[in-house]
C-alpha cells in the first residue's frame, strides 16, 4: 500500500507541476509570443503582424499575463510617436527549452502526418 501512496503523492505533484506550467504559459497565444520573442526584442505591432490571427486587445492582455509571471519585459521607448519594446526576462529565457523540444516534436509528427497520408493510413 505504501507503494501506492506514494505513487500517487508524486502523481499528485507532478500534475500540480504540469498545471501550474500550463497556467502560465498555456492558451492559444502566450507560447507563439514567447517563441518570436526568442529572437529578441520586438515592438508590439510587429508582434501583431507575426502572430497571426491576434487582436491588439488580445496580445496587450497575453503580453501583461507574461510581465505579470516575469517572462517578458516591457519598455516604454523615448521615441516620437511612442514605442513599446517586449523582450524576454532571464526567467523567460528558462522556457527556451520547453519550447524547444515543443517544436522539436512538432516537427516530427507533422512529418508522421506526412508520411502516413502518403501511405494511405
Amino acid at each position: 500500500m505504501a507503494n501506492g501512496t506514494e505513487f500517487t503523492a508524486h502523481c499528485r505533484a507532478q500534475m500540480q507541476a504540469v498545471q501550474d506550467t500550463q497556467d502560465v504559459i498555456g492558451g492559444k497565444w502566450k507560447i507563439k509570443i514567447l517563441t518570436i520573442l526568442y529572437f529578441g526584442k520586438t515592438h508590439f505591432m510587429e508582434l501583431q503582424r507575426r502572430v497571426q490571427g491576434i487582436g491588439s486587445k488580445m496580445l496587450s492582455q497575453e503580453l501583461r499575463d507574461l510581465e505579470m509571471n516575469g517572462l517578458v519585459k516591457r519598455t516604454v521607448c523615448d521615441t516620437r510617436p511612442i514605442t513599446v519594446e517586449y523582450e524576454l526576462t532571464p526567467y523567460g529565457c528558462t522556457l527556451k527549452n520547453i519550447i524547444g523540444d515543443m517544436e522539436k516534436w512538432g516537427r516530427k509528427h507533422r512529418q508522421k502526418l506526412i508520411d502516413d497520408e502518403k501511405e494511405g493510413k
